[in-house]
């Protein structure tokens, strides 16, 4: 008898909506324009907002393909004077990524004004706030003039990643951290 070793458990991914999965700027432009002009400074405040924006290119793709590799998760800050966005980001994940139980995004959507608070292995956002800087696992600034620039840049480096266990992936960073 062959004794098999059970497979490594996949680490933990999760991927911010907000201008790194969901393009902003088009939810914007198509809001009225009273509301262009009632919520100028502060659109995520407009009603409905979240329901109106398009994928960013690549995007879907991409995290479809990542969650073969990963237990990934969607991790999203809903504003709290918008009660329609918390409803908005689960009708936008169930569009876009899926509605039924064999779906990759299937109940893996997660709204927090505190991102540190949760487990795991990478985060990928935009932003550091909502205490997505504070993250324990490694924090993936996505994004135009960011360190992952594109979906191409963030899923070859975590495809590289998704194996490695995380004592190695922590010696990478520091050996990359002192080449620079």
């Amino acid at each position: 008898m062959t004794h098999h070793e059970p497979p490594a458990p996949k680490k933990i991914l999760y991927i911010d909506l907000d201008n790194t999965l969901v393009d902003f700027p088009s939810g914007i432009a198509r809001l009225s324009a009273r509301d262009q002009i009632e919520y100028e400074g502060h659109y995520d405040d407009a009603p409905g907002i979240f329901g109106l924006m398009d994928p960013l290119p690549d995007a879907l793709e991409a995290y479809r393909k990542l969650a073969q590799h990963f237990d990934t998760y969607t991790l999203s800050t809903a504003p709290w004077h918008n009660a329609s966005a918390w409803h908005d980001k689960v009708l936008w994940v169930q569009e876009h990524l899926g509605l039924t139980s064999e779906s990759v995004a299937y109940k893996r959507l997660i709204l927090s004004h505190h991102k540190n608070l949760n487990r795991g292995d990478f985060l990928v956002d935009d932003r550091s706030a909502n205490g997505a800087g504070e993250f324990e696992g490694e924090w993936l600034q996505f994004g135009p003039g960011a360190a992952f620039p594109s979906w191409a840049s963030v899923t070859e480096y975590l495809l590289e990643r998704a194996q490695t266990p995380m004592a190695d992936v922590g010696t990478d960073l520091r050996a990359s951290a002192r080449a620079r």
